[in-house]
C-alpha cells in the first residue's frame, strides 16, 4: 500500500464487553487516502466501517496498528479532523446560526469572529437566509446542511462522514449527494465516507474500499475512473452501472457468507 495524506496500517480492534463474549472489530485493516482525495468504505452490515471512523477521529483506540494524517501519529481527537454523523445531533434551542458556531464558541473565538466564519459556511451549504431558523423549523436536508457547515467551520484537514444521509428520503439524498460534491470542491477537504448505498458510493468517489465481514479487513479497491463534475444522468451510463455491479460482485461473497443482506 502507498503512503497517503491519511494512513493507517494494520489496525485491529476488539471489544471486550463484561459477561459477554469478545467482538473482534477489525483485523489488520489498512486505509491510504490522498490529500483532497473523496473515498468511500462499503461494507457488510457490522463489519467496522463506523467504527474505524471512531479510531481516525481518536474517541476509540485500537489494540494496535499505526494511523497518521498528513505525517502526525494519531493518538486521540484533534482540531485536523470532523465527524458528519447519521444523527443531525443539532441543539434545538439553538439557532442555524449558533449551531454552527458552536465548536469555535468552545474554542473561545470572539463572537464577531464566529459569525462572520459561520457566515460563509452557511453560505457554502446555501442556507442563506435561515440563520435565524430553529431545527424544528428545518427539513432533513437542511439539518443535515447544519451538520456539514458545522464539521467545516473549524476548518479541520479531514471530513469523516458516517452514513450522513441514511435519514433522508430518496430525493432529498441525491439532493444531498450532488451538494456534497460541491460542497467538497468549494471547500478543498479530504473526505472519508462511510455508506452502506452502492449507487452513492459510485457518485461520490474517487476509490472506494470494500470491506470483508467482521472482523473487518480491506477486502479489495476499486478506483472510480469517472469524469468530474458529475451530473444525475452519469448514474444512468453503461460505465457508472458496470462499476455498480462491480463492487455488488465484491460484496455478494461476503453477504452471503454471514447469511444476510447489507443493512443497518
Amino acid at each position: 500500500m502507498t503512503a497517503g495524506y491519511i494512513q493507517a496500517k494494520n489496525v485491529n480492534l476488539t471489544f471486550t464487553p463484561p459477561n459477554r463474549a469478545p467482538v473482534t472489530a477489525l483485523q489488520e485493516f489498512d486505509v491510504a487516502v490522498a490529500e483532497r482525495e473523496f473515498v468511500s468504505i462499503v461494507g457488510p452490515s457490522g463489519c467496522g466501517k463506523s467504527t474505524f471512523l471512531n479510531v481516525l477521529l481518536g474517541l476509540v483506540k485500537p489494540d494496535s496498528g499505526e494511523m497518521s494524517i498528513h505525517g502526525k501519529r494519531v493518538a486521540g481527537p484533534g482540531r485536523d479532523r470532523a465527524m458528519v454523523f447519521q444523527e443531525f445531533g443539532l441543539l434545538p434551542w439553538r439557532t442555524v446560526e449558533d449551531n454552527i458556531g458552536l465548536g469555535p464558541e468552545l474554542q473561545g473565538i470572539p463572537k464577531k469572529q464566529r459569525r462572520e466564519r459561520g457566515r460563509h459556511f452557511i453560505d457554502m451549504v446555501g442556507l442563506s437566509g435561515f440563520e435565524h431558523h430553529f431545527p424544528h423549523e428545518l427539513s432533513g436536508g437542511m439539518k443535515q446542511r447544519v451538520g456539514i457547515a458545522r464539521a467545516l467551520v473549524s476548518d479541520p484537514d479531514v471530513l469523516l462522514m458516517d452514513e450522513p444521509f441514511a435519514a433522508l428520503d430518496a430525493q432529498t439524498r441525491d439532493i444531498m449527494q450532488a451538494e456534497l460534491l460541491r460542497i467538497w470542491q468549494e471547500a478543498k477537504k479530504t473526505v472519508l465516507f462511510v455508506t452502506h448505498q452502492i449507487e452513492e458510493a459510485v457518485y461520490l468517489s474517487d476509490r472506494v474500499i470494500i470491506m470483508t465481514k467482521r472482523p473487518g479487513r480491506t477486502k479489495s479497491i476499486l478506483k472510480i475512473p469517472l469524469a468530474r463534475p458529475r451530473g444525475y444522468e452519469m448514474r444512468v451510463t453503461p460505465e457508472f452501472n458496470e462499476l455498480k455491479l462491480r463492487i455488488w460482485n465484491e460484496l455478494k461473497d461476503e453477504i452471503d457468507s454471514q447469511g444476510g443482506p447489507v443493512r443497518d
